[in-house]
């Protein structure tokens, strides 16, 4: 897999986790388990050089 097909695959994944997030009561096991790969995608996409201001609509 290509970097840029690989930062593609981080986008997607990051935006659809957020979508489930955003359903999700903050306090539930779900939640935590979900943030955690938000935080994940987040580092990976921010050292990659992606803007996440228009993406990140958790903003945690």
């Amino acid at each position: 897999m290509s970097d840029q097909e690989m930062l593609k695959v981080s986008v997607e994944e990051f935006s659809r986790l957020q979508d489930y997030m955003v359903e999700c009561e903050k306090d539930s096991i779900v939640y935590k388990k979900m943030k955690r790969r938000y935080i994940e995608l987040k580092v990976i996409l921010a050292a990659s050089g992606i803007n996440l201001t228009e993406l990140d609509m958790i903003n945690e």
